[in-house]
């Protein structure tokens, strides 16, 4: 054997040690598959029975048809004002007249100016008190308002709580302050007229309120 021949003979006998030593890749291991989720089962859900009613504030304070002692407490409120609302309807009037006179005055030929400005000063006089007059009477109508008509509709509002639990009512609207919002009702969740002659009926009116 020659040297050439041996000399090749090592050189593929390193190799294959070479090749032999070297580590073999790990295996990349599959990811497990997650577990499928099992159903949760339908649990029973408590959904209390509601029953919504419909009331129409607005009518309590109707002569004829509201409450009757909502009724008379307003008029007492009315007949203690009536002389002092009488006289801003008088003020009123007056400077309506002031305004037609001072119209006709410009339409005449010839012109009274001075006529003209002695209505126009009364005209503004005659606004500044009735202005002021009315605040006054506002402020004090709406104090008394509250004095006498309170204790009527805290028995009115006892007796609306009272009503509903009678009947099964868990909600009631105001439909005087939702009438933009309601788009049907059923006649049977209306309850103005039934809650009135129940309560008219429970609260009859007392004997100095039925004279004239």
């Amino acid at each position: 054997m020659t040297k050439r021949l041996l000399f090749l003979l090592a050189i593929v006998f390193a190799t294959s040690l070479s090749i032999c030593a070297q580590p073999r890749p790990t295996p990349t291991p599959t990811p497990a598959r997650p577990a499928t989720p099992q159903p949760t089962p339908n649990l029973p859900v408590n959904v209390p029975s509601s029953k919504i009613a419909v009331i129409d504030t607005e009518v309590f304070a109707d002569e004829k048809a509201g409450i009757f002692r909502l009724v008379d407490a307003i008029k007492v409120v009315q007949n203690e004002f009536r002389a002092r609302a009488q006289e801003l309807q008088t003020m009123q009037t007056r400077l309506t007249t002031l305004v037609e006179d001072i119209r006709k005055l410009r339409q005449a030929i010839p012109i009274d100016q001075k006529a003209i400005q002695a209505k126009q000063d009364e005209g503004t006089r005659l606004q500044q008190d009735f202005e002021t007059k009315k605040q006054r009477y506002d402020e004090d109508y709406g104090k008394r308002y509250q004095e006498v008509t309170g204790p009527v509709s805290q028995q009115i509002g006892k007796a609306l709580d009272e009503f509903a639990a009678q009947h099964g009512i868990t909600m009631t609207l105001d439909l005087s302050k939702m009438l933009p919002a309601i788009l049907t009702a059923l006649p049977t969740v209306e309850v103005t007229e039934a809650f009135i002659a129940d309560f008219n009926r429970k609260n009859p009116r007392t004997a100095s309120a039925t004279r004239p």
